[in-house]
């Protein structure tokens, strides 16, 4: 697999199945859960309603067959010492570990049942208890795993009743512990400061006291004549802030769900906080490993995984939960971060068009099956070859014409002669030239070369290989709405785009800075109206339209705020 963070539009379930057995250190995914309601279609495009109506079509059979294949693949792709955290709640808890987790991985593979306390209320609290609570299974694929103790904070009347004391030194609150040694040990028996040693000797070697006493982590007992008192023992000085906490069990209260006033909102009804997916990859990844989660919903997963050093991959059938994804990485991404491609369904026409020209040959061959050219020297404008070495070229622009052709059938029968002749005898081509589209000269004359001298060579557009579609288009109109006496002026944009395949959302970027990149304050907007307040001086606004192929387009508007406001 490669090494590439990355994130794909598509169903998980074929796209798992492509991926690499054994390449895989956790997985955690949040599928949809079986409340057979249709608010669980939460962005609302057609892949979601799509993969929506699949799981629920047969009830709940039908829902633990859906996941269950999903899983088999999950369970093939995990590295032996992997683990998979898979998130639900009441309604198929149960199924899901007897019918998929523990058939799969293996009862003896179990590891927790861990409860999340979201901490959430429900209106039907006084018809039925309140269920506060999700469940996360924790299996791993054998008995060796990577698995990294996690300590939660001590509780407050823990802290209160243990750590009194302080010495105002800005080291913090600490409590004493016996410096005693609970075995005999006579090497350990001898005096310290004036102090007798312990009736079993002292807890550590002399040149440890030392240490400890030099950074004055030793409380010597005071008598009434502030001179030592040699009838008590000195003791150790535990600071608070130093102590890892108590070992995390299964019961997780400590990590509240996302509020609307919470910052890392982003408006995705089901969005989990990026504290429960840092717990989870810290306890069972380390850096550099490599995280999936096929159900990217909001991006939370990934996001974690980006911040916290290991390398990702996410699948959403939803174009939104894609772009919503890839546009928080990049509000969080920074110049030491990892660089992420977004794999769609289609790819835009202008982009691959214009992108750097040995990038796209090297990509475009290995799209079509064969072996990019990396010498770029002495290859007789040859950028590729098949798998039985038959030469490829590339051609990044339109309307290839005739003497493309005639240079490529030069080329080839110089490359490899007694090659050249075999696949002529055998009636196969000689040599396929890739490009975006073909004039009637080149088409004309590889017709030519085939009838009249047995020849050919074929013409593959871009198009046949990967497929292609427009970006979309956007216009922005800006109006002013307001201003205060301190000259601060409200100003309205009112974006519209259209596309083919229809507009999912709009997003903004208030701040736009080109060498950082697109950095969105709002993610999603599916209006395409905004009101932002602007004080004097110049301004740059960028937004993103994107359509239903995740597909999307920019405009940048600079505006000039003084005593009027102008877009320049």
């Amino acid at each position: 697999m490669e090494a590439v963070n990355k994130l794909i539009l598509g169903d998980n379930l074929e796209i798992l199945k492509q991926l690499e057995s054994e390449t895989i250190n956790l997985i955690y995914l949040d599928p949809p859960f079986f409340s057979n309601r249709t608010y669980e279609v939460i962005w609302g495009d057609s892949g979601e309603v799509r993969s929506f109506e699949d799981r629920f079509s047969g009830g709940i059979d039908h829902y633990i067959s859906w996941l269950k294949e999903r899983v088999i693949e999950m369970h093939r792709i995990l590295k032996p010492t992997g683990s998979i955290f898979l998130h639900c709640d009441w309604h198929a808890n149960a199924y899901i570990r007897v019918e998929i987790l523990d058939k799969i991985f293996g009862y003896q593979n179990f590891k927790a049942e861990i409860i999340w306390q979201r901490h959430n209320s429900h209106n039907d609290a006084k018809k039925k208890l309140a269920v506060l609570t999700d469940t996360i299974w924790y299996y791993t694929k054998s008995d060796k795993y990577t698995h990294n103790p996690i300590y939660g904070n001590h509780s407050d009347d823990y802290k209160e009743s243990f750590f009194k004391s302080d010495d105002n030194d800005g080291r913090g609150v600490y409590s004493l512990a016996d410096m005693a040694s609970p075995n005999p040990r006579p090497n350990m028996m001898y005096e310290w400061q004036g102090f007798p040693y312990p009736p079993k000797g002292w807890r550590y070697e002399k040149a440890t006291m030392q240490k400890l006493h030099d950074e004055g982590r030793i409380y010597y007992p005071i008598g009434a004549n502030e001179s030592f008192d040699f009838s008590k023992r000195p003791r150790l000085k535990r600071y608070l802030n130093e102590q890892k906490g108590n070992l995390l069990s299964n019961i997780w209260t400590d990590i509240g769900n996302v509020q609307s006033q919470t910052i890392e909102r982003i408006g995705y009804p089901t969005q989990k906080p990026e504290a429960l997916l840092k717990r989870i990859i810290e306890l069972g990844s380390n850096e550099n490993d490599l995280i999936l989660d096929p159900f990217v919903g909001g991006g939370t997963t990934v996001a974690v995984a980006d911040k916290f050093n290991r390398r990702w991959v996410g699948i959403d059938q939803s174009v939104q939960a894609v772009k919503v994804t890839e546009f928080r990485l990049n509000v969080q991404q920074d110049l030491f971060s990892k660089p992420f491609i977004v794999q769609l369904h289609k790819y835009d026409y202008d982009t691959l068009r214009y992108k750097d020209a040995f990038e796209f040959e090297t990509w475009i061959v290995s799209q079509y099956g064969g072996t990019s050219n990396s010498k770029q020297r002495n290859d007789l404008g040859l950028d590729g070859k098949t798998k039985d070495n038959t030469p490829i070229q590339v051609k990044r622009s339109d309307n290839i014409g005739r003497n493309v052709v005639d240079n490529f059938l030069s080329a080839v029968k110089r490359y490899d002669k007694a090659l050249f002749e075999k696949n002529k005898a055998a009636k196969k081509p000689v040599g396929f030239i890739i490009a975006f589209s073909f004039g009637k000269g080149a088409i004309q004359e590889v017709a030519r070369l085939h009838n009249q001298e047995d020849v050919i060579i074929e013409l593959i557009k871009v198009e046949d290989i990967v497929p292609i579609a427009k970006k979309p288009t956007l216009t922005v109109q800006v109006n002013e709405a307001g201003r205060d006496k301190n000259n601060v002026r409200e100003i309205e944009f009112v974006a519209s785009g259209h596309s083919v395949a229809g507009i999912e959302f709009f997003t903004w970027d208030f701040n736009y800075q080109a060498e950082k990149g697109f950095k969105p304050d709002v993610i999603i907007d599916k209006q395409g109206t905004q009101r932002h307040k602007f004080k004097p001086g110049i301004h740059n606004i960028a937004v993103k339209v994107v359509d239903n192929e995740g597909l999307d387009n920019m405009e940048i508007i600079r505006l000039k705020v003084n005593g009027t406001v102008e877009r320049t």
